[in-house]
């Protein structure tokens, strides 16, 4: 993370979605014509799990409990600098992490209020709203889940290192394979880098025209925006003590500020191993009968 950490003002879920929480939480059934009262069983689970996916995670001991969500619609400001070198905008790398840090905090604020033991299948998005350009929701979306018979090995417990329930974007073939093979997920790790590439110069433009060149102030600084953001990826699964991070993405969005501004953000799965021991399937043959 950028600097100091910044909490939202209601990390908990909000109220409205507390209600729709209490709904969900599993009971005992109730008395006919008693409903609402303590007793009562709560309603059926809610996953944007695909069939396979749900079946899947049931077979890795996981039953689920409901989908959780997290938003935090956050205004981006803007930074000035010279333009004429490469250079972080680190206000902009700030607001960044911190919006979607507060959309995955509510979303586990949810998870928790369900006695969740973690998050699967998350998505974490953002949408630049019509009554501002400079006005984004980011949101957190996955499907809450419980161990039901899954064993969570020396460490007695499925939450993470903070006590929170663990979180991934894994989908559901994948985590029921990394649990198969004796890894357990702890939490889904970001890092992320608004990078401003400076301007060529005239005369630069002009002796480059018709020549096959490398541009190396712009390799340079991609090359830079890119490691800042693994790195600070990096430095959250080292606060987790992650053995490593699985299927991590690079991704690069302009969100609008210009052709020479431009945002690297690093995420994946930090993973913990169950025992000392791995067991991992041999991969079966899969014949396509597409033309």
């Amino acid at each position: 993370m950028i600097g100091e950490a910044v909490q939202p003002a209601d990390e908990g879920a909000a109220e409205d979605a507390m209600r729709r929480l209490a709904r969900l939480e599993p009971g005992e059934k109730g008395s006919p014509g008693e409903k609402g009262s303590p007793g009562e069983k709560g309603g059926m689970f809610t996953s944007d799990l695909s069939v396979n996916e749900f079946l899947l995670v049931r077979e890795a001991g996981f039953r689920p409990l409901g989908l959780v969500l997290g938003s935090s619609v956050h205004h981006v400001g803007l930074q000035l600098g010279r333009w004429s070198k490469n250079q972080e905008l680190t206000k902009l790398s700030q607001a960044m992490y911190q919006a979607r840090e507060f959309a995955m905090s509510r979303m586990e604020a949810e998870a928790s209020a369900l006695g969740a033991d973690g998050v699967v299948g998350v998505r974490l998005d953002i949408e630049f709203k019509e009554f501002g350009s400079d006005i984004a929701e980011f949101i957190a979306v996955g499907t809450a889940v419980k161990a039901d018979g899954a064993d969570p090995g020396p460490a007695g417990t499925w939450l993470n290192n903070k006590g929170k329930p663990f979180t991934s974007d894994l989908s559901g073939q994948e985590f029921w394979t990394l649990i198969r093979a004796g890894y357990a997920p702890l939490d889904l790790v970001m890092g992320s880098c608004v990078y401003h590439v400076a301007h060529q110069r005239f005369t630069q433009v002009l002796s480059n025209a018709g020549r096959n060149v490398e541009i190396e102030p712009f390799t340079q600084a991609l090359y830079e925006a890119r490691d800042l953001a693994m790195s600070r990826m990096r430095a959250e699964g080292e606060v987790l003590d992650a053995e490593g991070i699985v299927a991590v993405q690079l991704r690069q969005h302009s969100h609008g500020w210009g052709s020479h501004t431009t945002e690297f953000f690093a995420i994946g799965t930090a993973v913990r191993p169950l025992h000392d021991d791995h067991v991992i399937d041999r991969p079966a043959m899969v014949v396509s009968l597409d033309a």
